[in-house]
């Protein structure tokens, strides 16, 4: 089986690597040339565009920002018309529900199939081939996937035929992730206001109810000066937008994550955008006047 590859990113490059190991032919582009030559140096072919990584496979990936980037593949660069007849293509990346469900159309227009499949799991779940995929496709497509998104993750999950719910879930992970980062930083903060050592805090609370995977595994990270970035704020900044826009299109109320979304966009214009997500704790910290 030919798989077409585009987005080899932090998550993107190893996610095509776990492909080849499972012994898929993978043709792989990015924007960047060391990222392609990573994957041709893992056993897969190097791609001078997107349309040659599509060029008569039986699969697209589609590992990119966002659904602009994927449109722009798909389309302007023509990646949709060189895939084989009856091919399939796979959105992977965090997209509005809406934006999934327009791109599945025009997919569908040209007899292909469309798989709304996005992840989570971060840079650690890619290079593992652990990550979760909440996949929205009708059920002989999501089928017909399968093998491919196997590789990829081994938590796979069909939670509808429609295309769009499975970035309704996602969207739904992204609300209570991002809130639960920002609650934990705003606890972080009013402890160390207080005079309370940060390790015995998370200590403390990383046993109690008050416990969340976020605070165990971004709380340690916010005492370190320079953390390892397994996630951008930035990525908060945009998925926390598509919460919000989600929320108005379906008329639910979204508050906290309306609050949570200015804590990374404030994180961000201080220039932490790059910076791992747990930085956000440095905007708590500043408006306590310990920074």
């Amino acid at each position: 089986m030919i798989v077409g590859f585009v987005g080899l990113g932090a998550m993107g490059l190893p996610m095509a690597q776990n492909l080849v190991r499972r012994q898929f032919r993978v043709r792989g582009f990015d924007m960047r040339r060391e990222a392609v030559d990573a994957l041709a140096q893992a056993g897969g072919v190097a791609a001078g565009s997107a349309r040659e990584a599509a060029e008569g496979a039986d699969a697209l990936v589609l590992m990119v920002v966002n659904a602009a980037q994927a449109e722009a593949v798909l389309f302007d660069a023509s990646a949709l018309e060189a895939l084989a007849p009856g091919a399939t293509v796979i959105v992977m990346a965090t997209c509005p529900p809406a934006a999934a469900k327009a791109l599945a159309e025009r997919v569908a227009a040209t007899g292909r199939s469309f798989v709304d499949a996005p992840v989570s799991g971060g840079v650690v779940g890619a290079i593992a081939g652990t990550l979760t995929i909440m996949a929205s496709a009708p059920k002989a497509v999501f089928e017909g996937a399968k093998p491919v998104l196997s590789a990829l993750g081994d938590k796979l999950f069909h939670v509808g035929e429609e295309p769009g719910q499975g970035s309704a879930v996602k969207t739904v992970n992204q609300l209570l992730c991002g809130v639960h980062i920002a609650a934990a930083a705003e606890g972080l903060a009013l402890a160390e206001k207080a005079g309370i050592d940060g390790r015995i805090f998370l200590e403390i609370l990383g046993g109690s109810a008050a416990s969340s995977w976020m605070l165990k595994d971004r709380g340690p990270r916010m005492l370190e000066d320079e953390p390892r970035v397994t996630s951008a704020v930035d990525i908060f900044v945009k998925d926390l937008g598509i919460v919000l826009d989600a929320g108005r299109a379906s008329k639910s109320a979204t508050p906290l994550a309306a609050v949570a979304h200015q804590f990374f966009l404030s994180a961000s214009a201080q220039g932490l955008g790059g910076k791992d997500d747990s930085q956000v704790v440095e905007v708590y910290r500043a408006l306590a006047g310990m920074k």
